[in-house]
């Protein structure tokens, strides 16, 4: 039996830990997130509220339950937000991840944490656990900033790297790229779609069995833990279109450079999967498959 504390478990991945968890009868879960708990099922493990700058009550939940493991998946994930609030993205990816080493350090806790395809700059992907970062925006300097925080301590560590993460939460209060495409299109709205950038989408189940599986082979190390297909950003979409029927027409490639955005994108990143595979078990579904899961979720939602 695992007791795992997770963060953030009121997001995409948080909520696909928890029905994974709920799944296995070898976890024993506390779900920890800001405000209510948002997962349907409410009974199978505990929830409690947890900001996660607050140093003395994630000191005291730890005090509480004793985890094994922690898997901090909570962090400010808004690329272009974090290029605006230079102080709060810090807060976020760097102060509380120096608060989860220090209590894990201190009791001999594992910590799993989710790090992202932004600390590199898209000019050599895609890349192995070993291949030099090069962050092109603030969020990507944080996350490297936070890596580099973990591989320096002492306690138990497994960072999980990973990219464009897509699924369903029950109340969709999430929206990503496959969910946001598949809506525009339905309601036959052109969208613009950079054609200059590649990616590897991960569905999020596939993300959050990664998670359990460095937990269950006390993992230490760097993994990526991505989807297995690389592809430009519009060609995501396309495929997203291909698949539910819809009209592509709609779909107008620009270039990335048109956007605007404040925060700098990699242009092609992508993950060499095969030490996560080797060493874990990862077994990541197709592009396909992990629409066709999310389509069947949809499905018995609206049932």
């Amino acid at each position: 039996m695992k007791r795992i504390l997770v963060t953030g478990s009121n997001g995409l991945l948080g909520q696909k830990l928890t029905d994974l968890s709920l799944a296995d009868p070898e976890i024993e879960l506390i779900a920890t997130s800001t405000g209510p708990d948002r997962h349907p099922a409410r009974a199978g493990y505990i929830y409690e509220e947890l900001d996660v700058l607050d140093k003395v009550r994630i000191e005291e939940l730890v005090a509480k339950y004793r985890p094994d493991a922690i898997i901090h998946t909570a962090a400010m994930t808004n690329v272009d937000a974090c290029e605006n609030d230079h102080e709060k993205c810090y807060a976020l990816n760097v102060e509380s991840v120096k608060y989860f080493v220090e209590v894990c350090e201190k009791n001999d806790i594992q910590l799993v944490h989710l790090s992202t395809d932004f600390i590199f700059d898209g000019e050599d992907g895609p890349y192995t656990e070993e291949a030099e970062p090069n962050p092109l925006s603030y969020y990507g300097q944080t996350k490297l900033e936070a890596e580099q925080l973990i591989k320096e301590s002492n306690c138990r560590w497994a960072i999980l790297r990973t990219i464009i993460v897509y699924g369903i939460v029950s109340d969709m209060s999430r929206s990503n790229i496959v969910l946001w495409a598949k809506a525009a299109l339905e309601k036959g709205e052109p969208i613009n779609v950079v054609n200059d950038q590649w990616r590897m989408p991960t569905l999020a189940e596939d993300l959050a069995e990664c998670c359990l599986l460095a937990v269950k082979n006390n993992a230490r190390g760097v993994f990526n833990a991505s989807g297995k297909d690389l592809m430009s950003i519009i060609e995501i979409v396309q495929r997203v279109a291909d698949y539910w029927n819809l009209d592509k027409s709609l779909i107008r490639p620009i270039s990335a450079d048109t956007l605007n955005q404040a925060a700098k994108r990699p242009k092609k990143t992508g993950f060499i999967l095969d030490k996560t595979i080797r060493v874990l078990g990862y077994q990541p579904h197709s592009f396909e498959e992990g629409i066709a899961i999310m389509e069947k979720q949809l499905l018995e939602r609206n049932a």
